[in-house]
């Protein structure tokens, strides 16, 4: 059964967002890891000043290099007592292709995916971002790479979660790929992309923008400080060049009913 998050337990879920956020701004100010804030983080900085309203996660990104920097640094660096990083290199049963930090103590189990075998706890998302083919016909054919290898991933959720009984039945077949052979996939997809010379880059596991897949390698290159919450943290330089490829005309609120927030089947905030 599906939970809508009350406004007073949505703001605790945010405030634990933040408390993540600057928990990875203090490790890469440390560790000298270059990020930014992207996606509805940074829209909610630059239209909000924080959060947007509705919103119930945040979203980091690297570029790929400093991703795996970062998943280093996070075995000295980072405080135990309230984090935990997750990705698939180190998680078992992890099925998705970049990164997690979340808030131990606290739990944000995501509609249909109970079953999953790790810690579900209040989270953000750290994306590595790859390079992608710089001609666009070898970077559509590799989108579809992509879009194959996330769907295959996907399947153990899609199989229950999908509205459609014909994609459920899709799904379920591409669940019965071993979970080994697909998190294989995903790393030859990223082993490829390192000798991929090109002013695009990508996340690999996760959809672009129709049309063009990818972004602008020096959208996430070049960075200024931006105030979150009234804390300063790393973003985009070129935010609104870059919001508006992402969202079109992003300073005019979406109408109530596209105000999405992500129903959950369980939820408690830490006590601590």
């Amino acid at each position: 059964m599906s939970y809508t998050l009350k406004e007073d337990e949505l703001r605790a879920v945010q405030l634990c967002e933040l408390e993540m956020l600057r928990e990875v701004d203090r490790i890469c100010a440390k560790c000298g890891i270059r990020y930014t804030i992207i996606a509805g983080t940074l829209l909610g900085a630059v239209r909000h000043g924080g959060f947007i309203p509705w919103d119930d996660d945040a979203d980091v990104a690297f570029l790929r290099p400093a991703y795996e920097k970062f998943r280093e640094a996070c075995r000295t660096e980072l405080d135990t007592a309230r984090f935990e990083f997750q990705d698939h290199t180190v998680t078992p049963g992890y099925r998705w292709g970049y990164g997690k930090l979340r808030r131990k103590g606290s739990a944000f189990v995501r509609e249909h995916q109970e079953k999953m075998p790790y810690f579900q706890g209040i989270f953000i998302d750290l994306f590595p971002l790859d390079p992608v083919p710089a001609f666009y016909p070898f970077r559509a054919a590799h989108a579809f790479l992509c879009f194959a290898v996330r769907k295959i991933l996907w399947a153990r959720v899609g199989k229950d979660a999908d509205r459609s009984s014909v994609k459920r039945r899709i799904y379920a077949a591409l669940d019965r790929i071993p979970e080994k052979t697909a998190l294989s996939l995903l790393d030859s997809l990223v082993r490829g992309a390192a000798y991929i010379r090109s002013p695009y880059v990508r996340i690999l596991m996760f959809p672009t923008p129709d049309k063009h897949f990818a972004y602008r390698r020096r959208w996430y290159e070049e960075r200024k400080t931006i105030r979150f919450e009234g804390i300063p943290f790393y973003a985009v330089a070129r935010a609104e060049e870059y919001l508006s490829f992402k969202y079109g005309d992003f300073r005019t609120l979406p109408p109530p009913k596209e105000r999405k927030i992500h129903p959950v089947s369980f939820f408690r905030a830490p006590e601590d």
